[in-house]
């Protein structure tokens, strides 16, 4: 669930940053995307290893909800990042049209 709340956290954080830091514009955010889709990724990964864990103990090591959570996590900051590379794509196939 941790991971899945880092990847969730990572696109928000990064644009944060990228306004509060002088020096740095919105499009510098850009290099958060690959890292919010591999926590994505991964957070996803991890809830299926441990849902696996969970059926072959049948139940008796609890965390079920846990891993749904953390997959569900996992699922949005991956669309977040996906939603992000869409929008700098686009940002940069516009500015290189207009050019």
């Amino acid at each position: 669930m941790l991971v899945g709340v880092l990847a969730v956290a990572t696109m928000p954080l990064a644009v944060a940053l990228s306004n509060s830091l002088e020096g740095y514009e919105l499009i510098d955010a850009a290099f958060a995307i690959p890292v919010g889709a591999a926590l994505g990724v991964a957070a996803v990964a991890l809830a299926r290893r441990a849902r696996l864990r969970i059926e072959r103990t049948l139940g008796r090591t609890g965390g079920a909800r846990t891993a749904a959570v953390g997959r569900l996590l996992g699922l949005l900051g991956f669309c977040l990042a996906t939603s992000a590379a869409i929008a700098v794509g686009t940002y940069l196939l516009l500015t290189v049209v207009a050019d």
